[in-house]
């Protein structure tokens, strides 16, 4: 199963647009979206081209792809829109013997781990800011970083795992992206 990790959308279609087609040219065949779908939150400002009614018609299009968790941005009114669940705090997969936890940030995180066993996947957004490290504790931590507004450097990325491998790559070009 390949899976595609995004995060932060924060309402910009224009960079959701990029997103999408890079899950088709990867195969994605699950879209796993660690919330902060419509919103652009008060400390962000009104992003570029932020177009949340594009975001819903795009995202609604793939509603049997799409597993996703709620951020910090997202509330009732957001779900009224989208078709697909987005109000739990988090969700689990199993794949392949693998273990991914799926949430925000805002909850769970290196400083607020969830009960995991080592092996296991802590995958969140919320920072912005892309990760893909060990824990002491044999938790994998993982942050595909954002998709529209990314915090610690100017490349908006996502999150891939091909079945085996998981990583972060460029929005714009699809590479490989170092963290």
């Amino acid at each position: 199963m390949k899976i595609m990790f995004i995060s932060d959308i924060h309402g910009m279609s224009s960079t959701l647009k990029k997103a999408l087609n890079h899950a088709d040219e990867l195969q994605a065949d699950q879209l796993v979206i660690l919330g902060d779908i419509l919103y652009h939150g008060p400390r962000n400002g009104v992003p570029d081209l932020y177009n949340p009614t594009e975001v819903v018609k795009l995202l609604n299009a793939r509603k049997d792809q799409i597993l996703a968790v709620r951020g910090n941005c997202d509330a009732e009114v957001d779900q009224m829109l989208l078709n697909f669940p987005i109000m739990a705090d988090y969700s689990e997969l199993l794949i392949n013997d693998r273990r991914f936890f799926l949430t925000h940030g805002h909850l769970w995180n290196e400083n607020n781990l969830p009960d995991l066993p080592a092996g296991a996947i802590l995958a969140h957004g919320h920072t912005h800011i892309a990760v893909h490290k060990g824990l002491a504790s044999g938790i994998t931590l993982f942050n595909p970083g954002s998709i529209s507004l990314p915090k610690n450097t100017i490349y908006r990325t996502f999150g891939f795992f091909d079945g085996e491998n998981l990583s972060v790559r460029e929005l714009e070009s699809g590479k490989f992206f170092h963290v």
